[in-house]
């Protein structure tokens, strides 16, 4: 008898009224949100504009999910193409079946067209985004667990999963949550790579390979355990073969740009420091403006406007105007 468990939910989507609201949709569009709202608020912070990783990832986004979906489709065809298999399935994205290397591979060229039309480089935009990627991953994994999907293999700890459901070859009964180490893992992955670039100040994507090396590194041992069906190369799942390349190719990217680029860009958004300075030289004049209007200083009744400035006029004075009036009408008298 199993003392506890994570239960898993009896149902992947909850109808709003017409509007089907899919768990497994829902997590992907939190951790978009989470992913843009805090690599705007890092990109902000070495000196970009505001909005900036918004735009571009309205680029970006489209192009991940295509990548994602495509990675999926083409590493695990048979459940689309074999027979008694509905080829229609591939399009179903809510469903399921995303996978991350697809989703960065595809998700960074459509992020190079946004950074181009913008003119700002690349790498810096990745370093800003890439603690907000593992957090929408570890966001994302949670609609694994909305459709009893990517577990482990059996066991009977405390915090093992409970599948349900016997649809699509399950076997009912308690297993490693992977998506949950994955997702925890990925939490993990974000702290420090936010630790790593305020104490080393990373630059030149370095912060964005320091996030691959470091997803990579556990998505090995995660893969590992799955029991999901897969294709094999040597005895290893393919994803461990590719968690196993990437990681290496990111290492190396790392070392050699921190010889080659040490230190972050000093510059990442062409004219951003520009208008932050315009900007905060208006608000200074406005202030100055403000303080002379609230010490008399300025707009008194003492004041006379001539061509092009004013005279101020002190206690007992006359305007010079004034003075030609009384001169003229003392020689009419």
């Amino acid at each position: 008898m199993d003392l506890a468990y994570i239960p898993s939910p009896s149902r992947g989507v909850v109808e709003l009224g017409p509007i089907p609201l899919r768990g497994y949709a829902f997590c992907i569009i939190i951790g978009v949100f989470v992913a843009v709202w805090l690599g705007n608020k890092r990109w902000v912070a070495r000196g970009g504009r505001p909005g900036t990783v918004a735009d571009i990832a309205v680029w970006a986004v489209p192009f991940g999910l295509v990548g994602g979906r495509l990675y999926h489709v083409i590493t695990d065809y048979q459940l689309y193409f074999s027979e008694g298999r509905n080829w229609v399935d591939a399009f179903k994205i809510w469903e399921g079946g995303l996978g991350i290397w697809g989703a960065i591979a595809l998700g960074a060229v459509g992020a190079w067209i946004g950074c181009r039309r913008r003119g700002i480089p690349l790498p810096a935009w990745a370093d800003a985004l890439a603690p907000g990627i593992a957090l929408a991953q570890a966001i994302g994994r949670w609609g694994n667990w909305f459709n009893q999907e990517l577990y482990g293999r059996a066991t009977d700890v405390p915090w093992a999963l409970k599948i349900t459901s016997a649809d699509d070859g399950r076997v009912p009964g308690t297993y490693h949550p992977t998506f949950l180490y994955e997702s925890l893992w990925c939490v993990g992955v974000a702290l420090l790579v936010i630790w790593a670039d305020r104490r080393f100040k990373l630059g030149h994507g370095r912060a964005f390979a320091l996030y691959v090396a470091s997803y990579c590194a556990g998505r090995g041992w995660i893969e590992y355990m799955r029991v999901d069906d897969a294709h094999h190369v040597l005895g290893l799942r393919l994803n461990v073969w590719t968690a196993i390349v990437v990681f290496v190719l990111a290492v190396v990217y790392f070392v050699l740009l921190a010889k080659k680029r040490p230190g972050r860009e000093e510059i990442v958004e062409p004219g951003a420091l520009d208008s932050a300075d315009v900007a905060s030289d208006a608000a200074g004049s406005g202030d100055v403006a403000s303080s002379d209007v609230a010490s008399g200083k300025g707009g008194s009744d003492g004041d006379r406007e001539g061509d092009g400035g004013s005279v101020k006029l002190t206690k007992g004075e006359t305007a010079p105007e004034d003075e030609a009036e009384s001169a003229e009408s003392a020689k009419k008298g």
